[in-house]
C-alpha cells in the first residue's frame, strides 16, 4: 500500500508538474492507501505549507548566529531572546517588530536572511518572507499615497494567507517619511484590523541610519580601555531610538512606529574591527570550499580601508567588499 502510494504520488508530480488538482488527487489516493500520512502532511512534502504552529529550532538560530556572525554579540542575543520568546508565545499580543541599525557591511542583511531560512525552510525565497527594498518598491516622492495603499493590500492578503507570514524592509533610511507610517495599525495591540489578527507575523526594518551613534559609542568604550563585549542593549537602544526619531533620512522620521512603541527592539550593529574581517574572509573561503590560506587572510584584509584616521580601527565597508576582493587572490 504504501509502495503504491509513493508511486502515485511520483506519477502526478512528473506528468502534472505539481499541478494542485492532480497532486491532490494522488495525495488524497495516497492518504487513503497508507494511512499513516494526512492529506496535509504530504501535500506539504511537494509544496511550501504556512505551518504557524511550528516551533523555532532555537538552538540551531543560536549556533548559526554564532558561527556566521562576526563581532556582534548585542544582535546575536537580542535577536535570539527576541525570535525564541516571539515563537514560544501562543497567544503574542502584537506582531514582532525589530529595527536593525549599524553601517553597511556590519551583517543586517545576512542576519535577516538568516532568521528567514530559520523560520520558513525555503527562506528569502519562501512564499511565506516578503522582501521590499525601499529604492526598488518605493522610489517616487510624489506617489507616497499610493505605495501605502499597496503596502497596506499586500501585508493584509499575505497575513491572510499566512499568519506567520515574514516582512522585511530594508534600505529603511532611504525610504521616504510617511510610508511606514501606513503599517502602524497592523503592529498595534489590536485583537484584528478588518477581520485579520496581525499578530503572528514579524517586521524586521534594516537601515543604515543610527550608524554614527553606534560608531560614537563604540569608540567611547575603546578609547577607555573596555572591551566592545562590554557594551549592552542599554547602553545604545535609548539612543538609537531617539536618534532615529528625529533623523529625516531614518525612514522612521517622527514614526507613530516609534511615538507609540511599537518597535520591539532597536538592534545595534557595531563598526567590524580588522580581526573581524579576517573571520569574515575566512568564512568565505570555507563557502567556497578552499583551503583557509593565511597569507591571503591577511592581505585581503589589509586591503580595506579604516576609520576614524588616526586610530584606524573600524573598517569603513564592514565586510560588504570581501567576496570581490578575495576574487583576486
Amino acid at each position: 500500500g504504501r509502495a503504491a502510494a509513493v508511486g502515485l504520488l511520483l506519477a502526478a508530480r512528473a506528468v502534472a508538474g505539481l499541478e494542485p488538482i492532480s497532486v491532490g488527487i494522488a495525495i488524497a489516493a495516497a492518504s487513503a492507501l497508507t494511512g499513516y500520512l494526512s492529506y496535509t502532511d504530504l501535500f506539504c512534502r511537494f509544496a511550501e505549507c504556512c505551518l504557524e504552529e511550528q516551533r523555532l529550532n532555537a538552538s540551531a538560530l543560536k549556533l548559526e548566529l554564532e558561527e556566521k556572525l562576526f563581532g556582534q554579540h548585542l544582535a546575536t542575543e537580542v535577536i535570539l531572546k527576541a525570535l525564541t520568546g516571539f515563537k514560544n508565545n501562543k497567544n503574542p499580543k502584537k506582531p514582532l517588530t525589530l529595527s536593525l541599525h549599524g553601517w553597511a557591511g556590519t551583517g543586517k542583511n545576512f542576519v535577516s536572511q538568516i532568521v528567514a531560512e530559520n523560520l520558513h525552510s525555503k527562506g528569502l525565497k519562501s512564499n511565506f518572507v516578503h522582501l521590499f527594498v525601499s529604492t526598488l518598491h518605493f522610489p517616487h516622492e510624489q506617489q507616497i499615497k499610493l505605495y501605502q495603499d499597496q503596502l497596506q493590500a499586500w501585508i493584509r492578503g499575505n497575513v491572510s494567507a499566512c499568519a506567520s507570514s515574514v516582512f522585511i524592509f530594508d534600505e529603511m533610511d532611504k525610504l521616504h517619511p510617511g510610508i511606514i507610517d501606513a503599517i502602524k495599525p497592523f503592529l498595534d495591540y489590536y485583537e484584528q484590523v478588518d477581520g485579520v489578527s496581525f499578530r503572528k507575523a514579524i517586521f524586521i526594518f534594516l537601515s543604515n541610519a543610527g550608524g554614527d551613534l553606534i560608531t560614537k559609542i563604540a569608540l567611547d568604550f575603546w578609547r577607555a580601555g573596555r572591551k566592545r563585549e562590554d557594551i549592552q542593549l542599554k547602553d545604545l537602544e535609548p539612543v538609537l531610538s531617539v536618534g532615529v526619531f528625529n533623523n529625516k533620512h531614518s525612514g522612521l522620521w517622527h514614526s507613530g512606529l516609534i511615538d507609540r512603541n511599537l518597535i520591539d527592539y532597536f538592534i545595534p550593529f557595531l563598526p567590524l574591527e580588522y580581526r573581524h574581517v579576517k573571520m569574515c574572509v575566512r568564512a568565505e573561503m570555507r563557502a567556497r570550499g578552499s583551503a583557509i590560506d593565511e597569507d591571503v587572510v591577511t592581505r585581503v584584509a589589509e586591503e580595506m580601508t579604516f576609520f576614524p584616521k588616526s586610530e584606524k580601527i573600524y573598517s569603513d565597508k564592514g565586510c560588504k567588499t570581501v567576496q570581490s576582493r578575495l576574487d583576486f587572490h
